[in-house]
């Protein structure tokens, strides 16, 4: 099937999705789905691992949130606000991260990036501390639209997400997009081409720090709400395991690890409930509490049986199975 053809059908569902599911929850999904494919742009397309892309998530959130509530910007502004914030922590973590490489990049992500979370804790003026940002209105799109409908915020936030990943898609498919996937197999072979390899990561890496932050802003807008979870560097490892599921260097595969792993997050507690009134075994009633153990479970499964991710395994066996 013609990708533009699903994305097409996709967008319907989406448009539709509201009047099926809770708008909050779809909402959130597709906040982390939005996460899940900036962090993708960097490491599928541009083979650069961050540790670090919780600093850009969680530091957005309380720019935006900072922005409406306390500074009073308007919807959009406080979105952009929040973008322009992570966008330049992306500028300084990335200048000094690319210096390195594999593991040792890695390890310069993560330690800036708990020097974020640190300072979030510390200035309790700004963040809220360990109690988190309260309280953050929604307010009106361009002063007109009240968002304080979830129906009306649903469609906002969908057409953030579809903006971000049309910007990816085309991103991946310039000119730009395939020198990052040539750093990304052969960096001594774009360099020997005249590629001045150092500043296209330091792009991409502002880039998918933007992308992010755009994320995490919309986030805080959905939910009132930021906290210290969000800077935590445990939330950098869920948009690994995100991507990772769904299929590293695919297009949708970061969507549905996505939606897998906030699904499990949001309602595996709900279908333990269901289990147990159904098989009468009282465990199942603690399975929400496991959370991170399904999830686990999951890695481990993918890391096994489907290296390349959910979409990857699926993209790789209809490709066998093209005629030569």
């Amino acid at each position: 099937m013609n990708k533009n053809v699903g994305y097409a059908i996709a967008l319907l569902l989406a448009l539709g999705a509201p009047f099926v599911g809770y708008p909050v929850f779809l909402m959130k999904l597709l906040c982390f789905a939005l996460f899940a494919c900036a962090f993708n742009l960097l490491i599928g397309f541009t083979g650069l691992l961050s540790f670090g892309h919780a600093a850009f998530f969680g530091a957005a959130g309380y720019f935006a949130g900072n922005a409406i509530k306390n500074w009073g910007l308007p919807f959009e502004l406080a979105i952009l606000t929040g973008v322009v914030a992570g966008a330049v922590i992306g500028l300084v973590m990335g200048a000094l991260a690319i210096r390195r490489q594999g593991i040792y990049f890695s390890m310069i992500t993560l330690a800036l990036a708990q020097m974020v979370f640190f300072v979030a804790l510390r200035l309790g003026n700004f963040t809220g501390g360990e109690d988190g940002l309260q309280g953050v209105p929604r307010g009106k799109l361009l002063g007109v639209l009240d968002l304080s409908s979830d129906l009306a915020l649903y469609y906002v936030v969908l057409a953030i997400f579809v903006i971000g990943f049309a910007l990816i898609v085309r991103t991946v498919h310039s000119p730009f997009g395939q020198v990052l996937k040539a750093i990304k197999e052969n960096e001594p072979r774009a360099i020997s081409l005249g590629y001045d390899v150092d500043k296209f990561k330091l792009m991409a890496f502002v880039l998918s720090a933007a992308l992010a932050a755009l994320a995490g802003a919309t986030k805080t807008m959905v939910l009132g709400f930021e906290t210290l979870t969000d800077v935590h560097w445990s939330m950098s490892g869920l948009v690994i395991l995100m991507t990772l599921v769904g299929g590293m260097g695919t297009m949708v595969g970061p969507i549905l690890g996505a939606v897998i792993i906030i699904a499990l997050e949001n309602k595996l507690g709900d279908f333990g409930t269901f289990v147990a009134s159904q098989t009468g075994i009282e465990w199942f009633n603690t399975l929400g509490e496991a959370v991170s153990m399904v999830t686990g479970l999951i890695f481990v499964t993918c890391v096994l049986l489907f290296r390349r991710g959910i979409v990857g395994e699926v993209l790789a066996y209809f490709g066998r199975r093209k005629p030569a």
